[in-house]
């Protein structure tokens, strides 16, 4: 018995068996789930209707991930995956699905953010002692240094930079 996708198999509306009145149809073929586990990439080509091909995830390591507040997009390293709404058992085996909660590596996030605002996130703070003395030194290079553009626009920048409370903490744990 093939996987199909038909519904002659299914009863009627009202409850009663349909009798059976033709073979399966190579258009109703269904295929094995592919089941993706994290792990070193691994994609097979799956010849399709019409000489075709899918690509068929055996294993994936790496995503397109999406910063929506920021809006921003980086490639990066899937860790683990986390919560699964339709089974705890592909979260048992790290079995990546579509809807599935996945934890990230932040580096490429991180770098992005440091890069376009100027701010560090989830550096731990400075005693008061040590912020004096590093911005009384700041104010000394920016003294001797030419205002340009570019700093002011780093500086309005830093003004619109507003990271969530929780990722900032999160963050904090990490490092």
């Amino acid at each position: 018995m093939g996987i199909t996708r038909d519904t002659l198999h299914k009863r009627r509306l009202t409850g009663g068996k349909k009798a059976v009145w033709r073979k399966k149809r190579k258009y109703n073929l269904g295929r094995q789930p592919a089941n993706t586990k994290l792990g070193p990439k691994a994609v097979r080509p799956v010849r399709v209707r019409g000489g075709n091909y899918k690509f068929r995830a055996l294993r994936l390591d790496t995503g397109n991930f999406s910063w929506g507040s920021e809006s921003t997009s980086r490639k990066t390293r899937i860790v683990a995956v986390v919560y699964n709404a339709s089974n705890n058992e592909l979260v048992r085996t790290n079995t990546l699905v579509k809807g599935c909660i996945v934890q990230i590596d932040a580096t490429p996030f991180r770098q992005w953010y440091s890069q376009h605002y100027g701010i560090e996130i989830g550096k731990k703070k400075k005693d008061d002692a040590q912020q004096e003395e590093q911005s009384q030194t700041t104010t000394k290079a920016v003294d001797k240094q030419k205002v340009s553009a570019e700093s002011c626009w780093l500086e309005l920048l830093r003004g619109l930079a507003n990271v969530d409370d929780a990722m900032d903490i999160f963050w904090k744990q990490k490092n």
